[in-house]
């Protein structure tokens, strides 16, 4: 049976940290010291500031992804000696592509260790070339960490992206976020052309996370209760995150999403779809979420489009059948790309510990199921401050969390 959570209560999402550190690195180049408005708190936020405002030469950015792609390309233009490392898991998450890049429009990077891997030395000096060529199925990181640098070039850069370019919704976010710091751009047939130019300092206001947001969505879609309204506070209708979108895809499982100027509010209003299909490539870190509703909520399901999940914090497609497997639902892949559910197999009632493989959207797209039985457990819990430090104490307000955390 599963807990009645509260209605009307507010939950306070924390800002995108995807927002954030693109704007500290813009920040960083303009040498800005305008007020960032509502900056995240998140693990990564926090990493790039610290090397930013750091008067050291060595960096460790722990597991964050997203920290060491944008700062190595940061650091490839400042004069010094720098060396950039990570977490064991980091320093496995391949880097060759970024770091090719670099280097063949002049930067002069190393690999300490494994090749094509963190840690890097970074021998900071004048990128020359205006021109470079780099791999879009990969991650969208990569480009992004271009796209960043590419004003402060003497001729500015063009962006050539070769083959399938996945998760284009970031890079777009990119680009918006330069055009509104005065940076022009155009992008077209995967090109992009960004001119020369000094970023504008100027004053700048974080919006809420819509990533975050889809654990709350999932909360509300696994309960019983109906007539519930929970307010998520700080998320705007029109927003440069792709993640936005995910509030089609909960509407057809029953969620409505009523916007406001302060946020929106979802309420649980129909029973869900029999099945879905969808391609997350453009919202590939809402696929574990959407996977344990799913199957929870007896939505069969074909999710495609998740070539980026193999080298996340984790193998999050191994992760997620392994995971749900202890909870008795049996899942498919074909490659890496596509994971599916049939309807086999439903929840099981004994203790069970739900691994998070030091990955926090695991922690975060299981939690909705502590609401259904006190057997189950999320062990790692902290793992979330990654991207949502507040998480297990904005989730506490709903009523579905007590002892379940390990």
């Amino acid at each position: 049976m599963s807990k009645k959570i509260l209605n009307n209560i507010e939950i306070e999402l924390p800002a995108s940290k995807s927002i954030s550190n693109r704007v500290l690195i813009v920040n960083a180049i303009s040498n800005s010291f305008e007020p960032i408005e509502n900056l995240s708190n998140s693990d990564d936020t926090k990493s790039i500031f610290n090397v930013l405002y750091s008067n050291t030469n060595t960096f460790d950015v722990g597991e964050g992804g997203a920290p060491m792609r944008f700062l190595t390309a940061y650091l490839s233009g400042i004069v010094g000696k720098w060396i950039i490392k990570g977490s064991e898991r980091l320093n496995k998450r391949p880097i060759a592509p970024l770091v090719e890049a670099l280097n063949s429009i002049g930067a002069q990077i190393t690999y300490l260790e494994e090749e094509g891997y963190p840690p890097l030395q970074i021998m900071g000096s004048n990128i020359i070339e205006k021109e470079v060529k780099v791999p879009g199925n990969i991650s969208s990181q990569f480009i992004s960490a271009l796209i960043l640098i590419a004003p402060r070039l003497k001729d500015g850069l063009k962006i050539i992206i070769e083959g399938e370019c996945v998760s284009k919704s970031y890079i777009n976010m990119t680009l918006s976020l330069i055009k509104d710091f005065g940076i022009s751009y155009t992008f077209v047939n995967n090109e992009i052309s960004i001119k020369p130019g000094a970023y504008k300092q100027i004053s700048y206001s974080i919006e809420s996370d819509w990533t975050a947001a889809s654990y709350i969505y999932s909360i509300l879609e696994i309960s019983d209760n109906r007539n519930i309204r929970i307010k998520l506070n700080g998320l705007k209708h029109i927003s440069t995150q792709g993640d936005k979108h995910q509030v089609e895809l909960w509407s057809k499982l029953g969620i409505k999403t009523a916007y406001t100027n302060k946020g929106v509010f979802i309420s649980k209003e129909k029973d869900p779809v029999k099945s879905l299909k969808y391609n997350f490539s453009e919202m590939p870190d809402l696929v574990q979420t959407f996977v344990v509703a799913c199957c929870q909520q007896g939505v069969q399901f074909e999710f495609s489009g998740l070539s980026t999940l193999v080298n996340k914090e984790t193998n999050r497609i191994e992760a997620l059948c392994n995971e749900l497997k202890k909870l008795g639902f049996i899942l498919e892949t074909n490659s890496t790309d596509s994971i599916s559910w049939k309807g086999e197999g439903e929840l099981v009632d004994k203790e069970i510990s739900i691994e998070t493989y030091n990955d926090h959207r695991m922690a975060m797209s299981f939690a909705p199921l502590l609401q259904l039985s006190e057997k189950i457990s999320i062990t790692n819990p902290k793992v979330v401050s990654k991207s949502f430090p507040n998480f297990w104490e904005e989730v506490e307000k709903l009523n579905i969390v007590n002892k379940n955390r390990n």
